[in-house]
This record gives C-alpha cells, sequence and structure tokens, in this order.
C-alpha cells in the first residue's frame, strides 16, 4: 500500500470517529473540502461507500464501520506509540479522560489528584461521573473506575482502594412510621430511595446475606434518583430506606440524623478498579496516574 494511501485512510478514520467533517477538520487542521475529496478518492479506489452523508449528520456504513473496527486500534496504538517519545521529555503532559462513579470520584480519584498534579503542572486529568457500565474505547476516555467484578474481561484491571462498607439507612421520622425491619424479608413493608442505572435501564439491587448466601434484592419505593448526595437528602427527609456506603452516611449516623438497619445483613461490596485497554506505549502521564491510584492497603 502506498504512503498516501495510508494517509487517506487515517482521514476516514478521523471522520468516522468524529462523525462530522466540520470537527474532522478542526482536529486534522485541513479543510473540509479536502476531507471530502479524500474520502470520495478512498470509496472510488475502494469500490464501496464507507460513509453515509446528509445535510446534518455523517456516520459509518456498514462497510464503514468494519474498516473503523480494524484501523482504529491500530492508528491509536500508533497515536500512542509516538506520544510515548515524551519520556524524553523532563515533565510529563497531556490530558487524562477518566469515566468513575460518584463516591469513587469523591473518596479515591479527587484525594489521588494531590499526589499526581502536585509537581505535574502539564498534566491535565478529566474526570466524568457516569454509572453506566462505559466503554472506554468506545467513549474515548483513557480509563474507567469501577468496583470489582463489573468490568469487562479483556481490560486490565488493576485494585484502587478497599473493600467498602455498606450501609441501610434511614431517618428517624420514617421509623416512627415504619418499624424497623429485623430480617431482609421484611423489606418488602418498606419504601426504597432507589438509584437509576443508566446502562442497564434498572434500578440498583442492594447486595444483602440471606440463608448465608449473598443475594441482590430490589426494593420497590416513589423516588428513584441518580446520585447518592440526593439519595442521602432524600434519606435525611424520611423519604424511605436507602443503601448508601457507610462512609458517606457515618457522619449523619453520629448525629443520630440517620439509623442504620440491617447491619449483619449487609455485606461489604468489592472495592473499586481502575481499568483500561492494553498499553504497551503508555504514556508517562498515565504511568504516574496509575502509580498515584495503586491501593497499597
Amino acid at each position: 500500500m502506498r504512503r498516501d494511501e495510508i494517509a487517506d485512510l487515517t482521514v476516514f478514520v478521523v471522520v468516522a470517529e468524529e462523525r462530522s467533517f466540520t470537527k474532522a477538520a478542526t482536529r486534522l487542521g485541513m479543510a473540509q473540502s479536502a476531507l471530502s475529496q479524500i474520502v470520495r478518492r478512498t470509496e472510488e479506489r475502494l469500490g464501496l461507500r464507507l460513509l453515509s452523508r446528509t445535510t446534518r449528520s455523517v456516520a459509518p456504513t456498514e462497510a464503514g464501520e468494519r474498516l473503523l473496527a480494524t484501523l482504529g486500534p491500530m492508528l491509536h496504538d500508533l497515536d500512542a506509540a509516538i506520544a510515548s517519545l515524551g519520556d524524553l521529555r523532563d515533565r510529563p503532559s497531556g490530558t487524562i479522560r477518566l469515566t468513575t462513579v460518584e463516591h469513587a470520584a469523591k473518596t479515591i480519584l479527587i484525594p489521588a489528584m494531590q499526589r499526581l498534579l502536585v509537581g505535574n503542572p502539564d498534566i491535565n486529568v478529566e474526570v466524568t461521573v457516569d454509572y453506566g457500565l462505559a466503554d472506554v474505547v468506545a467513549d474515548r476516555f483513557d480509563a474507567g473506575v469501577r468496583l470489582g467484578g463489573e468490568i469487562a474481561r479483556d481490560m486490565i484491571a488493576m485494585r484502587i482502594g478497599p473493600d467498602i462498607p455498606m450501609a441501610i439507612v434511614g431517618s428517624p421520622e420514617y421509623f416512627r412510621n415504619s418499624p424497623m425491619p429485623t430480617s431482609p424479608a421484611q423489606l418488602i413493608d418498606h419504601r426504597a430511595i432507589n438509584l437509576r442505572l443508566p446502562t442497564s435501564g434498572t434500578v440498583n439491587a442492594w447486595r444483602l446475606k440471606r440463608g448465608g448466601r449473598e443475594a441482590r434484592v430490589r426494593v420497590d419505593g416513589q423516588l428513584v434518583l441518580n446520585t447518592i448526595d440526593l439519595i442521602l437528602d432524600a434519606a435525611l427527609d424520611g423519604h424511605g430506606l436507602a443503601y448508601l456506603p457507610l462512609d458517606q452516611v457515618q457522619p449523619c449516623l453520629d448525629a443520630e440524623r440517620l439509623v442504620r438497619v440491617l447491619g449483619r445483613f449487609t455485606p461489604d461490596l468489592p472495592g473499586y478498579h481502575l481499568y483500561y485497554p492494553h498499553r504497551r506505549h503508555a504514556s508517562p502521564a498515565f504511568r504516574l496516574l496509575v502509580d498515584a491510584l495503586r491501593y497499597r492497603g
């Protein structure tokens, strides 16, 4: 394959990933008209239509998707290999994009930024909070943070925190009208404040021990929210029982604003892990992130 044909395929990959000639032109520093000519030339050479174009959108055809699935990772590996030459510079640099859940961001990621960013002024970190199981490759994240056991097998996973004690709590006001449950079976008589999971569209199941075995239980309730901060606020307002990390509710338990129930039936969750695709040429900045997050407990 000639070098100009390789360059043309690179242009196709960028347009297909951005799904926009405008965004691709900005990313490549080229004119939109030049990109359009290159893509058309590539389609004519292959004898296949690679992109469907309308006045408002650009999307890969079936042939384009197959070509993108093959070429995209190869070109990103090439970019990573070139970026790894930053080892020769005095200071690591670049932007690291992470997807995580709210609790991990609060308890692990933000505290770790002190170790990572101080002394490394050329490193930037962008953290996106999302309870969905993000595809870090498709969504163009460098890495993600999720509970152990929730990570795809083709990812590299590294523990970054201890197991997480959980608590089922309600306000004293709520328990004035609803007797405290003494077994998981009695949760059927209670209202839950639930967390919506965007990937599955379902509410988060509570992990409980029943008959010596762990089970996932869904408790009905009138209120469904998508952040643990809002769930905590709703529990304090007496809307029902909440299933939350113990460290997030401990101050309210100490102040007697919340009451914990079913403690012996509530097992710890597996700790958070950093997950990312195989990186043969990880950037210096990413290697520093991994070291800053590594669990040493």
